[in-house]
């Protein structure tokens, strides 16, 4: 397993690159802008992490801005951490015998949530490609948030 990222729901992009960026010093790594999804990804990185950001795209802050407003009451303005799997099945099978609820299934054998006993959202990505689609995933619905 492999640290990627944590994820934060900025209401105001300028206001919040200009605190992160110009106060605290962290640069700019990659921007994605969603027309589709109505939404801007700006991930920063540590001046002294981004030789290893801009090669492997980690350690990183992901800023999210959602072009609609929208109130984050309830701690939603924090996303989620975010971690690369070697084989995301495999996980997920490890971690549901083990008790704990995927809330949002490998459905696409590429991503899949679940949350901590805090109930911090928590995203696993499969390393490299996508793996093929594959039961039980496949058939399995989102339970909860996530």
């Amino acid at each position: 397993m492999r640290y990627l990222h944590t994820m934060i729901r900025v209401r105001d992009l300028q206001t919040s690159l200009d605190f992160f960026c110009t106060q605290l010093g962290m640069l700019e790594c990659e921007r994605i802008e969603n027309d589709t999804g109505r939404f801007t990804l700006v991930f920063l990185c540590a001046p002294e992490d981004k030789p290893q950001a801009m090669a492997a795209r980690t350690p990183l802050i992901e800023l999210t801005y959602n072009w609609d407003a929208e109130n984050y009451g309830g701690g939603r303005n924090f996303g989620h951490l975010a971690f690369e799997v070697d084989n995301i099945y495999q996980t997920c099978e490890a971690l549901q015998t083990a008790g704990v609820l995927i809330n949002r299934p490998p459905r696409d054998g590429m991503m899949a949530f679940i949350r901590s006993p805090d109930n911090i959202s928590i995203e696993l990505l499969q390393k490299g490609l996508a793996l093929p689609p594959q039961e039980p995933w496949l058939s399995m619905v989102n339970t909860g948030s996530w």
